[in-house]
């Protein structure tokens, strides 16, 4: 028999409703099935769909806050971005108490991560990232599939941080926005696709951004997420770290869907890459699980 659980819908990546990214929170994931989630994720046919839980007892002795399982429609993430921003402030919102006043932590499948408040923005650690030159034969594929000449790709690489993305850089900010992408072809190459402009300042709403990204992911069901925190990690420390990009930088992203997303991104002393946005809750009640 399905028991009411306390729900939240959350803007993630914008000060202002409705210009985000949503994401739908299910506070009490206690003894939902994984079928159930899966199901549920589906049926709100968001980029992300989360479930929160305590964390397990060695999670929680590295000092874990809660555990998050995340779903896209079509399958279970390890890990992904605006999820753990909005899964996090929806946690705090509903009276979380964190062990570390300074740190938040998050367990999800992906392992732990680390979330910092700045006033009210979050930001998380961006997981440690692997990457490597992409074969050229598919790089020439999906370019094909995204309607590129060769001229306009300044840069790829395949990039991993718990969610793999191919990610390319481009030549300048129109070519981002002008792209209408072959979404069938994109799903039988398999591949999730980030595609980053170079930089360009514009400025929505008194924010200025550096860059402007866009994400397609129809293998998973999205044709394109307004705006992504895993790509936006793992494109900062790439590009970072070869010195297209400062180390510190605002990225616009969901243009093209009508949305107005910004991603902070600085990286530290450390060099660790935090990726930050502002969060707000759009709709609470409950849901029936």
């Amino acid at each position: 028999m399905p028991q009411q659980r306390p729900f939240a819908q959350v803007d993630v990546f914008t000060a202002q409703p409705y210009l985000g990214n949503p994401l739908a929170v299910v506070l009490d994931g206690a003894g939902v099935s994984d079928e159930a989630m899966q199901a549920f994720a589906r049926w709100t046919n968001l980029s992300e769909t989360t479930f929160l839980l305590p964390p397990t007892a060695e999670a929680a002795a590295q000092g874990a806050d809660y555990q998050v399982r995340i779903f896209t429609p079509g399958l279970e993430l390890p890990f992904a971005g605006h999820p753990t921003l909005g899964s996090c402030h929806a946690w705090l919102e509903a009276g979380g108490k964190p062990k570390n006043t300074k740190r938040i932590v998050q367990q999800c499948q992906g392992g732990l991560v680390q979330i910092c408040r700045d006033g009210t923005r979050l930001a998380f650690a961006a997981p440690t990232l692997q990457r490597k030159n992409p074969s050229p034969g598919l790089l020439a594929q999906v370019a094909a599939a995204l309607g590129l000449k060769a001229a306009q790709v300044v840069a790829a690489q395949t990039l991993s941080n718990g969610t793999d993305w191919m990610g390319i850089l481009l030549d300048d900010r129109q070519t981002v926005l002008q792209l209408q992408p072959d979404h069938l072809a994109l799903k039988h190459l398999g591949v999730k696709v980030g595609v980053a402009s170079m930089p360009a300042a514009t400025t929505q709403h008194g924010v200025a951004s550096e860059m402007e990204v866009r994400a397609f992911a129809p293998m998973e069901g999205i044709q394109e997420d307004p705006v992504s925190g895993s790509l936006n990690g793992s494109l900062a420390q790439w590009l970072i770290e070869d010195e297209y990009m400062p180390k510190k930088y605002v990225v616009a992203q969901g243009t093209c869907v009508q949305r107005e997303g910004r991603v902070h991104i600085e990286q530290d002393s450390n060099g660790q890459v935090w990726v930050g946005g502002d969060t707000v809750t759009c709709i609470r009640g409950t849901a029936a699980l």
